[in-house]
């Protein structure tokens, strides 16, 4: 007999963090409280560059320790060929690979869209202008990658 699998909410809330690549402070607060707003039940981790967020997957392998559910990743690091690394990279560590990167960026040009995905980008979303939509966006992100979506088990 097949036992039940868990809903994915169940499961992708499970112990959840979001790994947060933004290195402006300002747009780390607007995300930091947009996130508590419409995930509080995911821990964010905040890193400020490609390089930091490369250690801290790596060191969650060595450590054994869950993997993020999800990653934000901020294109412009200040500079996008950060971000180009950061999408590179994050796809040659086997146990990373499967892990959904949503690119949040200020960026809304065509070629941006089209090279973020030939990366292996899940989802390009470009940063809203006013809070109150940056809330609707993860509110949106909730919906769609912890309550419709069934995110890779990283157990």
């Amino acid at each position: 007999m097949l036992s039940a699998l868990p809903t994915p909410s169940t499961r992708n809330f499970n112990k959840a963090s979001i790994l947060v690549i933004e290195d402006n402070q300002d747009q780390q607060a607007l995300i930091r409280y947009a996130l508590k707003q419409s995930l509080s039940e995911v821990t964010p981790v905040f890193v400020e560059g490609a390089t930091q967020a490369l250690d801290y997957l790596s060191d969650c392998l060595t450590r054994q320790v869950r993997l993020p559910k999800l990653i934000l990743l901020d294109l412009y690091l200040p500079e996008s060929e950060q971000g180009w690394h950061f999408l590179r990279q994050v796809r040659t560590f086997p146990a990373a690979q499967s892990l959904p990167v949503v690119v949040l960026t200020i960026s809304r040009e065509k070629e941006d869209v089209e090279k973020a995905y030939r990366l292996g980008a899940n989802s390009f979303i470009c940063k809203p202008l006013e809070f109150k939509h940056w809330v609707t966006y993860f509110q949106a992100m909730r919906q769609f990658w912890w309550e419709t979506a069934t995110l890779p088990p990283n157990d």
